[in-house]
């Protein structure tokens, strides 16, 4: 359901941006629950030298690029600079790029089955880091059901299992810390193997297949996947609440989405 909010007393200039602006949102996503779309203009005359005060998009369970799922997005730019004659073709086109505050809910489970995606399912498919490569005989190895659970003050909770040559369904177990480095890539800090879960007899394999596991998620979390048609997004701040893991930014939005 795309839809957008407006005042009782906005005017028609105001209704036709709202209008566009839906349409052309709502083909950003997969599929979604809930888009929202409010660009405000007061007064209506501002229209004419193309000056909007503010643009607003507010969405719930929103699908990206068919496998990333978000809880929640939204971003809000300030005044923002349009070009008339494109508007009154039916398309919004900013006259110079522009940045918006945003903010990137994620809920827990939609994380988990982000590590079934095939983007990165080729990231933990054939692995050939030193650390593990020692371990089996030189031969590339694979990790499976990844699962991350989400803890208070940034920390998490991953297992996952892994099979060598002498050994199937090897266990991994460990802690970390989620920061965010230059962004817009998420890592794991300060990470530690975590015996509880893992029989003693493969504790010792287990450690060391889990230090190269940590170095394969870090280089793979990347938020340019949640990038969309003219709009980067970049994280100053994350946070975890409950379930949900939280990023708070900005987007830099470089055209309207669907227009060059």
């Amino acid at each position: 359901m795309t839809g957008f909010n407006q005042s009782p007393n906005a005017d028609f200039g105001e209704r036709m941006l709202n209008s566009v602006a839906s349409q052309s949102i709502r083909h950003l996503f997969t599929s979604s629950d809930t888009v929202e779309v409010e660009i405000r203009c007061s007064p209506a005359s501002k229209l004419l030298q193309g000056s909007i005060d503010s643009f607003k998009m507010q969405g719930k369970g929103l699908v990206i690029r068919r496998e990333f799922e978000t809880k929640e997005m939204s971003f809000e730019t300030d005044a923002v600079a349009i070009d008339v004659g494109a508007l009154l073709g039916g398309k919004i086109r900013l006259r110079q790029p522009t940045q918006a505050i945003a903010q990137v809910v994620l809920s827990e489970a939609a994380i988990n089955r982000a590590f079934e995606a095939e983007l990165v399912q080729k990231q933990l498919t054939n692995v050939t880091h030193e650390e593990i490569t020692n371990l089996s005989g030189g031969e590339p190895v694979s990790f499976r059901d990844v699962r991350l659970k989400l803890k208070p003050n940034q920390q998490v909770e991953i297992w996952a299992l892994t099979d060598l040559p002498n050994r199937k369904d090897v266990p991994i177990s460990l802690s970390a810390q989620v920061t965010v480095e230059k962004r817009r890539r998420i890592l794991f800090a300060n990470a530690q193997f975590e015996p509880g879960e893992v029989p003693s007899e493969v504790q010792g394999l287990s450690k060391v297949l889990t230090q190269g596991f940590i170095k394969v998620l870090n280089g793979m979390v990347d938020l340019e996947r949640f990038n969309l048609d003219g709009v980067m997004l970049r994280v100053n701040r994350l946070e975890t609440k409950g379930s949900d893991l939280v990023f708070s930014g900005y987007a830099q939005v470089e055209h309207f989405p669907g227009t060059r």
